[in-house]
Parts: structure tokens; sequence; C-alpha cells
């Protein structure tokens, strides 16, 4: 059975999924990303989880629809969010007798030398001890002009700080496509070269219910991933289930050769 290269031949690979596919309506996918990132270790793979979703479900908690304007709200939310959410993964991979372990990270985490080393130590370290980092932003203590703003950027730079070899951005939609995928003439692009002119592309970036981001701050995350060498792959959270058994559709995008 053919299945996407990437996965293969990686080592290390680092999976982004974003709030909208596992809370709310979907909340049953939280389960399907934990039984991927599991038969991936269990290949012998190390895998990092980089996770949204404490705002989208904390909201409901405290009786609120709609993701809160201000800062302080969100600010709670997110303490509040963080925990419930933790508590889900933890529930999630106890079926495989597994445990997670939180990385909360800001800006200043990524930038600052020595608090990246720190960082960086205490993945490898959760990873030899056969545990499963999972990684948010610290979106309590993250302020709005200093922050990573969606967690594609935040996943990117997790990839290059681990050294992975492919950085998954799971979403909403399958491929990247030439326009939005719910207008007429939009065309799935397979692959993507490095260095490859996408300026042609109809990609924006949108923020719908609890996520940020869209299309563009994908793409933007992937070539920041592959000017690092990186493969990227993006596809829909529904894949996870049989992303590393069969060729699902997805987008490529090639990593700048080493």
């Amino acid at each position: 059975m053919t299945t996407i290269s990437s996965i293969g031949v990686a080592k290390r690979i680092v999976i982004k999924v974003g709030s909208s596919s596992i809370t709310g309506a979907n909340e049953e996918q939280l389960d399907h990303i934990v039984d991927l990132c599991v038969r991936l270790m269990k290949q012998g793979k190390e895998v990092i989880l980089v996770s949204s979703g404490a705002i989208a479900t904390a909201s409901p908690l405290i009786g609120l629809s709609a993701k809160p304007d201000d800062l302080a709200t969100s600010q709670a939310l997110a303490s509040i969010g963080q925990a419930r959410l933790m508590g889900r993964y933890e529930r999630s991979l106890s079926r495989h007798g597994m445990l997670p372990g939180q990385v909360l990270l800001t800006v200043e985490n990524i930038a600052d030398e020595q608090s990246s080393e720190n960082a960086s130590r205490a993945l490898e370290r959760l990873i030899s001890l056969g545990v499963l980092p999972i990684i948010n932003e610290n979106d309590s203590v993250a302020t709005q002009e200093i922050r990573f703003g969606d967690n594609d950027q935040l996943a990117a730079r997790v990839a290059i700080l681990a050294g992975a070899e492919l950085l998954i951005l799971l979403s909403d939609i399958d491929s990247l496509y030439t326009k939005p995928p719910t207008e007429e003439g939009a065309e799935r692009i397979q692959q993507v070269s490095f260095g490859q002119d996408l300026s042609h592309l109809q990609v924006s970036g949108t923020s719908t219910g609890y996520g940020t981001g869209g299309a563009l701050t994908k793409v933007a995350a992937a070539l920041l991933a592959t000017e690092s060498s990186i493969e990227v792959v993006l596809t829909s959270t529904s894949n996870a289930l049989s992303l590393d058994t069969q060729d699902v559709p997805h987008t490529l995008f090639q990593a700048k050769e080493l």
C-alpha cells in the first residue's frame, strides 16, 4: 500500500493540529491524532505534537459561544482550558499506556538562546523517556504585541528547534488549492517545489471560530520550515486515521537541500 514517502523516511516528526479539529463537533478527532502519534512512535519515530485548543475548550465551561476580544479573558480561558485539554490528551494516551508532557512556549522562549536551549533539552528528555511532548503557545502570559499569532508558525519554529525532518500540518482541508476549495475552478496542488513562486495562488488569512490563520499562515509556516530543510505535508485532520498507512490527499512542500 502506497503511503506518503516523507513519513516513512523521517526520523523526527512534528505534527500540528488546530482548535477546530479537536473541539466542539470534532472532539473525537483528538483520539485519532493520538493514535497516529502512538503508531509512529511504535515504529521508532520521534514525535512532537503542537496542539491548539485551550481557549476553545474552556469557553463553553463559562458560557461563551465565541472567541473573546479582550486579552485578559483570552488569557484566563487559556489557563482554564490548557488543564482540561491536557487532561483529554492524558486520558487518550492512557489507552496506549503512554503519557503526555506539556510544554508551553512564548516567542521569547524561542528567540532567546538560553531559553531555546532549555526548551530543546526538555524536548529531548521527554522523547528519550518515551513521552509524547505536547506543545502550545503560553497564551496565559503572551501579549498581543509579542506572540506567535498562530500555531502554524509555532509548529514551524518548534520543528526547526527540534531538528525535525518532517512537519505535518493538519487542517480542515486536505491540501493547498489554487483558490479556496469551495470556489469553482479550485485545483488541488500535489507538490510545491522549494523556491516555487506561489504568488498566483488566491490564499488568504482567516479567523473563524476559535482558530486563527487559514491557508496563508500554513503556507508561511511551510516556507519557513522548508528553508531549514524540513519537508512539510499539509492534509486534513480527518486523514489522521490513515495518514501513515495509505496515500491520502495532501500537499507536499519540498525542503531546501542540505
